[in-house]
Parts: C-alpha cells; structure tokens; sequence
C-alpha cells in the first residue's frame, strides 16, 4: 500500500515537473518567437513590431516576469523569473507572411548550448505539425477560445541535437545561395524542422473594439450602404466580431459555406441562400471562397451582393481583393474598403474609395488610401457629411458652371440672329474673361459652402444619404432644366434689352452684360439651401469689383449710359430673367416636396 502511494507521488511530481517546463518552454516562446524590438523612449521602454498582437504577446510575458531585453538581428537577451539573464543567439528566421501563416525561429542558449526551434501560427496550419496525440485538444481549445472573440496562435517546439542541427544547416545554406526559386527551397528546408513538434501551449489576444463602431454600422446601414467584413480570422471569432459590432442583427439568421462541403454542394447552396436572403447574413471561410470564386464566381457574387451583409473569414490579402474587384464587377455599384494594416493594401487599392485608419498596426493602410481616419468611429461623419455634401456640392457646382457658359453663348447665337448673322462678338474678350473669371467665380464657386442640413441632423437621419443613391442630384433632367434656365434667361436678357432701350444695337454690351451679371449674382441665391457670411462677402466683392473695372474697360462698356433710368430698366430685365424662375422653383419645393424635405419636416 505504501509502495503504491509512494510511486503515485512521483508520478505526480513528474507531471507536476513536465508542466512547470511546458509552462517555462510557453514563456520562452513569447519572449523569444517573435520579431518585437524594444527600444528606449523618453527613459521608458517602448516594444517596436509590425503586428500589434506580438507587442501583446511579449508584454504579457512581461508581466509574468519574463522580460525582453535586448534584440537584434543576431541575438536575442532576456530576463528570466528568476532574475538572470540568458543570452540566445538567433541561428535561422522565418518570418510570418499571410501565405505560410506562421512564423519559426531557431535559436540557441549560451548557457546550455541547447538548441531549440520554436513555432507558431493558426490552428489550421500547426494542426498537422504537432504530435497527433495533441490535434484534437488544439482544435477544441481554438474554437473555445474563438467563440469569445479572441485571436489565437498555437505555440510549439522541438529540440535539436547538434548532429540534426548541422545536417540541417547545410541543406538551409544550400537553399539561402540559389539563384532561383530560393524562397521556395528555404521555404522547404523549413519545412523540414515543422515535423513532429512538441504542443506547449495556445495564446488568445482579444482585438478590442474602438468607441461607437456598433452606432457606426448601423448609421451606415440605415443609409443603404451594405456592410461586407473581410477578415483573416477563425469562423468562430468572425461571428462574434460580427454580433459584437452590429452586422448581424439580431433578427437575422447567419448562412454558412464551409470548406469541408464538396463543390456541388457549395453550389446548390449558393442557390438555395439567394432564395431566402432577405434576413440572412452569409458567412463564408477562405477556402470555401476560393473553390467558389473560381468555379461559381457569377453565382457567389450576384447572390451576396444581394444579401444584407456578407462576412469572409479566413481570407488571405489577395482574396480580399478580389472580392472587392468583384463586388464593383456584378453589382455595379460604387465599393469603399477599410482597413487599419498592411494585409488591407490590396484591398484598399481595388475600391473605388480607399481609407485607411492610423492605428497599432502601422500606417500602410493609411498611405495607400484616399482617405485616412484615426479611429473607425469617424468614418460616420466622413461619409454621412463629407461625402453627402461633397457629391451635392459637386453636382450642383458642375451644373452651374455648364449653365454659366450656356447663357452666355445663347446672348451670342441670339445677337448673331437678330443683326442679320453678323460674324462680330457681342462680348470682347477682355469681358469675357472677366465674366469667367473676375465677376462670376468667386460667387459660383462658393456653392461649395453651402450646407441643406446642420451636422446634427445628418447624424441623427442617415437616410438623407439614401436619398442620394437614387441619383437624382444630376441626371439628364436636371442637366436639361439647367440647360433651359440658361436659354430662358439669355432670351430675357437680350430681348428685352433691344426692345426696352433706345440705340440698342449700340448700347447692346452695356445693357445685356450688366444684366447678365447681376442675374448670375441672383441665381446663386436660388441655388444656395442657407446664406453664410463667406457667400455674403464675395457677392459685395463682385459688386465692387464690377463697378470698378468699368471704369477701366469704358472702351468696351459705355458707362455714360448708366443713368437712374437705366439701371431700372436694366435692373427690371434682371428681375424677369431671374424671378419667374426662382419663383417656379419654389413652389416646386412647397408642391412637391423632396424626400428630404419630408424627412425635416418630421417632428
């Protein structure tokens, strides 16, 4: 009996013993596995690395007592629990990449001379190079850990003689000096360490969310924009990022592609997904993406842009782009892609409207895009503010300046007509080019200041957004009611101006070019939604400016003429060019009001 106890106890002081090295080999890998440089800021320490989740990684060990000291490109020095330093130099590296989705390194312990090979990565790839005794734990572990919305990585070793060492060296230096296809041989020789690892453990780093994502995406969506999230993260983790920031609703149901479904399978799902879409979220894995694009790409694409959000895991940079080239090619609509890293550049690059966001995992997204924001959260206002006034503004703007010519080349066509096709300018060139430059641009081109709506109402109804969508800011009828203020008011001018006045064909550039500048000062007012002291000022400058250059340009302008009489009468022909119309387009808005108009109007 005594015997039985005894040998019970040193098994359990074995185990006891083989866990305390697991968890001093799973320390060791954090602070030794990784490409983290720390350096020296105003006399604190501050952790330098692509990947945020490394700095994570390593600062977590830190506060287990394991600290990284020192590293470079050929050693690495670190601080142990106990207090002592150990010194490890850096004999082979293979950095993570997107394609391999791990990352190794062999290094080896001044102390012991013990060389070891450490490795990590997604589940999905370490799964096959751990002992088979270890993959199915690994696999539970990793989808326990994911359905908390953690990002996982699966640690694992391999100690190695010093005979397995130097046969290895020689066939990796063989690889490292070949000319061709060298990363695939040192890929290979790699390779040949990631066999029969050692499992010593799984981390789980948890990507926080910034402030207001979740009232970011709904604001979107209420403005009918569909929201697509393209990550590299596992299916379990995915959906709990995409319940977390508000994709999924709550009302709707989630429709999963796997990679374990045979290729027809994943066809007549396709299928029987874009009969019952209406309230379901489609959920798609990489590899499940990539046998689809390329066998079902017209179907894939025709039904998830239909659906009313799509989440792709597991996707690879390249995959990301290729959604977004075929979300613009089968749906055709405008596509905006986000991203905060270096994996989003191709993505970024393909839409049609790149932003990046400034965050911990570097500015490579912020460089390659249109846009560059510092927190997720101000994409609302960008788009909903921004990009709604940018498009009204835009529209009305290029408008006014195609109505701005048109007037002007009617008064010409007009004057031609009635003087017998005289081949003569009405307008020297001298008035020309201020009438394009000096007396009409700044009042035109402070339509850019106009605001419809206050900050507060675009954020409270981001259906005013919607509205844009159906295009209706400039289209051909809106193009040809400019086109028809521009002759109305031309004919205005011109013909009353030579019936009204006496001498008319004489004093013709005085009366229709006095007129017409003070009827394109008016119709900015008719077009403006509120007046601001900026538009205010430039119409008095362009007042006074006019009123000056006249005294200048007397040999193209008569400015005897400009008596009490005539600037009433010119002044009345101003009003009869300009007032029907502003009076038509007003009661337009009070008949038939626009959809933002009812939506102001709600109480």
């Amino acid at each position: 009996m005594n015997r039985t106890n005894g040998n019970a106890g040193k098994q359990a002081k074995r185990m006891r013993r083989d866990n305390d090295f697991i968890i001093r080999d799973l320390f060791t890998a954090l602070v030794v596995c990784h490409n983290v440089t720390p350096t020296v800021e105003d006399g604190q320490k501050v952790f330098q690395a692509s990947s945020p989740d490394e700095v994570a990684l390593v600062k977590f060990a830190e506060s287990m007592g394991m600290c990284l000291i020192e590293r470079t490109s050929d050693v690495i020095r670190i601080q142990t629990t106990a207090g002592r330093d150990e010194t490890y130099d850096i004999l082979a590296n293979f950095p993570f990449s997107s394609e391999t989705k791990r990352m190794g390194i062999v290094v080896r312990n001044r102390e012991t001379s013990r060389i070891m090979f450490f490795l990590k990565g997604a589940d999905s790839i370490m799964q096959a190079r751990v002992k088979e005794v270890f993959r199915s734990s690994i696999l539970d572990e990793c989808e326990s850990l994911a359905r908390e919305g953690l990002r996982t990585l699966v640690f694992a070793q391999r100690y190695l003689t010093r005979e397995e060492y130097e046969t290895w060296k020689r066939g990796y230096d063989a690889a490292c000096l070949q000319i061709v296809n060298r990363n695939a041989a040192i890929r290979e020789a790699a390779e040949q360490l990631e066999k029969n690892l050692d499992f010593i453990g799984i981390t789980g780093v948890e990507d926080k969310l910034q402030d207001d994502v979740m009232v970011t995406i709904e604001s979107l969506r209420n403005a009918g924009i569909k929201i697509w999230m393209l990550t590299g993260d596992k299916v379990e983790t995915a959906k709990c990022i995409a319940i977390s920031t508000g994709i999924k609703a709550m009302n709707q149901q989630i429709f999963e592609l796997r990679d374990s479904m045979e290729d027809l399978e994943l066809r007549n799902k396709l299928i029987e997904f874009s009969q019952q879409m209406n309230d379901t979220v489609l959920l798609i894995d990489g590899v499940a993406l990539g046998r689809v694009i390329e066998k079902n790409e017209r179907l894939f694409f025709q039904a998830a842009t239909k659906a009313p959000a799509v989440i792709c895991c597991r996707c690879l940079p390249t995959q990301k782009a290729v959604v977004v080239e075929g979300v613009k090619k089968y749906s055709g609509e405008r596509a905006a892609a986000i991203g905060d890293g270096g994996n989003d550049v191709g993505m970024i690059q393909s839409a049609d409207v790149g932003i990046g966001i400034m965050g911990k995992e570097g500015n490579q997204a912020a460089l390659a895009s249109d846009f560059s924001i510092l927190q997720f959260a101000h994409l609302r206002k960008l788009i909903l503010w921004h990009g709604r006034h940018a498009y009204k503004r835009s529209s009305v703007l290029s408008q006014f300046v195609i109505h701005r010519g048109l007037i002007i080349s009617m008064i010409q066509m007009f004057f031609s007509l009635t003087f017998y096709y005289v081949a003569i300018p009405v307008y020297n060139g001298m008035l020309m080019l201020g009438y394009t430059t000096l007396y009409t641009s700044l009042p035109v081109f402070c339509l850019v200041f106009d605001e419809d709506v206050t900050l507060k109402n675009v954020m409270k109804f981001p259906i005013l957004y919607k509205a844009l969508q159906k295009g209706r800011e400039l289209n051909t009828k809106t193009f040809l009611l400019w086109m028809w203020k521009s002759i109305y008011q031309a004919g205005i001018i011109f013909f009353l101006g030579v019936t009204v006045f006496e001498r008319s064909f004489l004093h013709i550039v005085t009366i229709t070019f006095t007129a017409l500048i003070f009827a394109e000062l008016l119709n900015v007012y008719s077009t403006i939604h509120k007046v601001n002291c900026v538009m205010v000022g430039t119409q008095v400058l362009t007042v006074v400016l006019y009123i000056l250059s006249i005294t200048l340009l007397s040999q193209y302008i008569d400015t005897k003429q400009y008596t009490i009489r005539f600037l009433v009468e010119d002044f009345v022909i101003t009003l009869l060019s300009w007032g029907p119309i502003h009076f038509t387009q007003k009661c337009m808005q009070w008949c038939w009001p626009s959809e933002q108009d009812k939506i102001m109007d709600q109480p």
